[in-house]
Formats: C-alpha cells, structure tokens, sequence
C-alpha cells in the first residue's frame, strides 16, 4: 500500500491519543485541502500492511486513525490492516471524502469491509465553503461523525 506518512501522538485526529496514517491517493481533489500532495497515489511510500502494523506498535498507548488522502482510495489494504489494528485492541477512527450513503450505495465489497471495522467514520468532502475552525475533528459543517452502531445500522439496511 502506499502511505504518505506516519504520526504519532495526534490529539486532533480523533479522541485521545492517537497514531495516525496518511493514505496516499484521493480522488476527491476538494479545494482548501490540507493535504493535496496526498491526491497522488505515486506521491506516497510503498509500505506491507506488517511494516504499517510495527509502526502502530511500537506506540503501544496510541489509538488508530487512518486519513489521507482517503483510505478508501486503497480498501483493501487499508481493510486488511484495519483488522489488525482491531486484533490489537486499538480503536479505530477512518476519515473519507466520500458519505456513508456513497460507499454502501456504489462502494465495492473491500470498502464496505472497511466500513465494518471502523469504530467512527468521518464522512463526506471538505468543503471550503463550510469550514468551521470551531468544530472538533473535523474540518467542514457537511462532514459527520458516524459511530459504529451508526455504521452497522446503516450496514445492515
């Protein structure tokens, strides 16, 4: 899988402590994007899901957070390492340009894979026009935090 980066000890990617993944490639190119060189998938580092994994280890109090990018650009991968990280006992938060309501509607079987693994989803493209400094964990009024009993509701319709 391609990876931008690896962060650890993030306090705003999520709740409480966390590692955090930048996925590259992201289809979703929205304009005041944090993070456009992560729009292309050859901008990002060649990494196996077990190097993806030490890396999540070797900060043992840290919980997960995959963003990007979007790794739902690369679900399998990112599926794949998501059940690690869940085997590990870590909490799981994924942020994706794409809504909930896409991903179970056009997503492949892998991505909704990935939705079952995540314990809160952030959804749906920044939008500059919606920008709110203000919010917590995200970066625009239209992006929704959706809880696991959220997702596998939605999963089960």
């Amino acid at each position: 899988m391609k990876m931008m980066n690896i962060i650890h000890d993030s306090v705003v990617d999520g709740e409480g402590l966390r590692t955090v993944l930048f996925f590259a490639g992201c289809p979703h190119h929205c304009p005041g994007c944090h993070n456009p060189q992560s729009w292309r998938m050859a901008n990002g580092t060649e990494m196996t899901i077990a190097e993806a994994a030490d890396e999540i280890v070797s900060n043992p109090i840290s919980d997960v957070t995959f963003s990007g990018g979007d790794p739902f650009a690369q679900a399998e991968e990112a599926y794949l390492l998501a059940r690690e990280v869940k085997r590990m006992g870590k909490n799981l938060w994924v942020y994706t340009g794409y809504t909930l309501e896409q991903l179970l509607e056009h997503g492949t079987a892998e991505q909704r894979l990935l939705l079952e693994e995540c314990d809160m989803l952030v959804d749906g493209p920044f939008m500059l026009a919606e920008r709110d400094i203000t919010l917590a964990f995200r970066g625009s009024r239209n992006q929704r935090l959706l809880s696991k009993a959220v997702l596998m509701d939605a999963i089960r319709r």
